[in-house]
């Protein structure tokens, strides 16, 4: 079987068209494919604006030369290969007349209207498919710092299917400083080679003043500078300005329903609370992930009791989630764990129970995740996209029901907590949003703990505001007091690419509360001593030999 293939141009100066020998040729193949059963034509019409451009594609693809409209080639359908050139109009006339014995009367009158009405139709169609498209409304999705290391896991759990469900398409918008241009151009090359189902369009933006327009969804990962900042105290004064922007930007551009989730490892919940004071009307739908967090102590339990980690479930994170936290096992439940007592599906039994090396986890526990926040190593791209896709995910679709999950949001005096403090707490998402539960049994925080945990993050916004010049950790209580302080939480690097600033809160022992046995899964943080990188500072390493001691 012998397919032609047809292509041509219309130019329409004065509403006419000056190519009107495609009308002759296209005339002529549809009177070959009519009248012989094994003649097919397929068409290929462009815009004149776009003809010259294509032209030059196809013909350095199949290594042609030929610069004129129309171009005709033919295609043996059960031989494969590129196609054979014919030529234009005149020679695909003597094509015809050689092998059909057919050839074509249509006068020049008729060849002009038949010109018009096609590039006519073409652009009914042209238009049609533009109606279409606006009838599609995809979900407009943007992530800011869209060159950090993260979002190239996050991308393609976002156009899976699985965080906003296989019937939503996806608008992709990539925003990042004029400096990643090039790194966003590749990125979105790569995410169209993925040529998901779900993913309506991929785009980058680096003008700030179109950022965020018609935003339903923003994740802001962690941001980089090329500046190298030494200090602390300048590493948190310089979250300021961006945040300052962002949100003036989502004032301004996003959508009034827009959900907006800051994610990653550095200052996260000082970045909410300062998105959440520069976009007002937009604060009740801004939120920290704390899953990452969640996620590293989930593994160190699995790993000391021999399980995988999806089988620890409902820890719970308190506080400043890349800061000063409070790590609490007291519900946390260990499932499908091979013990002398089984049960049906859905059968639990309480990790502290099964955990009977109190040491493990007074020190060690404590001692492995201080060095994973510490170092920082384990809390990469793949860890910070998964938590953020998986929070996006229960805030669209619900969390498992009865599961616990640890979430940074605005306080409104729940557990005692001050209320106007962005903090990690227990929380359950339904019906697209979330519920805090505060009527989950056994977690009160003593009074101590919540303003060791609020002070550390009010501190942190008073430093980035220029109010406090200097951080200073919050001191320890004395070693008498009655504190249930059985074991310290783990310390967070403020890690930041290209800025090199750690800050440590030392893990110190206490005594015991009265009535309290071990190991009761209530653990404090404790604060110590801000050690600065490259500047040698040992005093934590060293208040924490002595307290062990």
């Amino acid at each position: 079987m012998e397919e032609l293939v047809l292509s041509f141009y219309n130019v329409c100066p004065s509403g006419k068209a000056n190519c009107p020998y495609y009308a002759k040729a296209e005339l002529l193949a549809d009177y070959l494919q009519k009248n012989l059963p094994d003649f097919q034509i397929f068409k290929i019409t462009q815009h004149p604006d776009v003809w010259e451009e294509w032209l030059e594609d196809v013909c350095e693809k199949n290594k042609w030369d030929h610069n004129t409209s129309p171009i005709i080639w033919r295609e043996l359908l059960d031989r494969g290969g590129k196609g054979l050139l014919l030529g234009g109009y005149n020679e695909f006339l003597e094509h015809a007349q050689l092998y059909y014995g057919v050839t074509s009367s249509m006068t020049t009158d008729l060849m002009m209207v038949v010109a018009k009405e096609n590039l006519q139709a073409l652009e009914e169609e042209v238009l049609e498919k533009e109606v279409l498209k606006d009838l599609i409304n995809p979900l407009q999705v943007w992530v800011a710092s869209a060159s950090a290391n993260s979002c190239y896991h996050l991308i393609p759990l976002l156009i899976s299917g699985e965080v906003f469900g296989m019937h939503t398409d996806i608008s992709l918008t990539l925003f990042d400083r004029e400096q990643k241009e090039n790194s966003l151009k590749s990125l979105v090359l790569e995410v169209e080679d993925l040529a998901s189902p779900i993913l309506h369009s991929v785009s980058f933006c680096t003008k700030t003043e179109g950022a965020f327009l018609r935003a339903q969804v923003i994740i802001i990962l962690d941001d980089s500078t090329d500046e190298e900042v030494y200090t602390l105290e300048s590493c948190l004064r310089s979250r300021v300005p961006l945040c300052r922007l962002y949100g003036s930007l989502i004032e301004k551009n996003a959508h009034e329903s827009v959900k907006v989730i800051v994610g990653g490892k550095t200052f996260v919940n000082l970045k909410t609370a300062l998105l959440m004071q520069y976009a007002p009307n937009m604060a009740h739908n801004i939120i920290a992930v704390a899953l990452g967090v969640e996620g590293q102590a989930k593994a160190t339990v699995a790993r000391k009791m021999k399980t995988t980690s999806s089988s620890i479930k409902d820890v719970i994170i308190w506080g400043n989630i890349s800061g000063n936290n409070y790590v609490d096992l007291r519900k946390a439940k260990v499932y499908n764990y091979e013990s002398a007592i089984w049960g049906p599906p859905g059968y639990y039994h309480s990790v502290l129970s099964l955990i009977f090396d109190s040491q493990w986890i007074k020190k060690d526990f404590v001692r492995t995740l201080q060095n994973l926040s510490n170092t920082g190593k384990e809390f990469g791209g793949i860890l910070a996209a998964h938590s953020i896709a998986t929070t996006l995910k229960y805030w669209y679709h619900g969390s498992p029901p009865g599961e616990i999950v640890s979430l940074g949001i605005m306080s409104e005096g729940q557990f005692g907590i001050p209320e106007g403090v962005v903090f990690s707490m227990p929380v359950k998402f339904e019906n697209g949003t979330w519920v805090v539960l505060t009527d989950l049994e056994d977690i009160s925080l003593s009074a101590q703990i919540i303003k060791r945990l609020t002070d550390d993050l009010i501190q942190e916004k008073l430093v980035a505001f220029g109010d406090v010049l200097t951080f200073q950790p919050v001191q320890e209580a004395m070693a008498s007091s009655h504190l249930c302080t059985h074991m310290a939480s783990p310390t967070h690097l403020h890690s930041h690419t290209h800025i090199h600033v750690v800050l440590t809160h030392n893990a110190r022992a206490h005594g015991k509360r009265e009535g309290c046995e071990l190991p009761c899964g209530c653990w404090e943080p404790n604060s110590g001593p801000l050690q600065e990188h490259q500047r040698g500072n040992e005093r934590g390493q060293k208040n924490q030999t002595q307290d062990e001691q």
